[in-house]
């Protein structure tokens, strides 16, 4: 049974940092990922890794955020800088065993909330 659990979410000050965790079970993944879903707005790619370490990222993150992955331990992690009220969502970890995201594991969610 495949398990994607988040955990790092929480309320922190416009300009500040959070970190993301995204612990996997249940098999190995060559892509992982994040999205993010606002209220009122359509849930949207925020970064991805592959196995191999190919990265991608959002351009409205790039140069704050920072993705990487643990392949030993099978997590995923985000490293969130420069945080903006505009990131303020529900963070979702997602995986894919082959090729590129989006996958069909999803995450729980976990909420940044960003104030200002």
């Amino acid at each position: 049974q495949v398990q994607l659990v988040e955990s790092g979410g929480g309320l922190v000050q416009a300009g500040g940092s959070l970190r993301l965790s995204c612990a996997a079970s249940g098999s190995f993944f060559n892509a992982m990922g994040w999205y993010r879903q606002a209220p009122g707005k359509q849930r949207e790619f925020v970064a991805s890794i592959t196995r191999g370490g190919t990265i991608n990222y959002a351009d409205s993150v790039k140069g704050r955020f920072t993705i990487s992955r643990d392949n030993a331990k099978n997590t995923v992690y985000l490293q969130m800088n420069s945080l903006k009220a505009e990131d303020t969502a529900i963070y979702y970890c997602n995986a894919r065993i082959s090729g590129l995201l989006p996958g069909a594991y999803w995450g729980q969610g976990t909420q940044v909330t960003v104030s200002s």
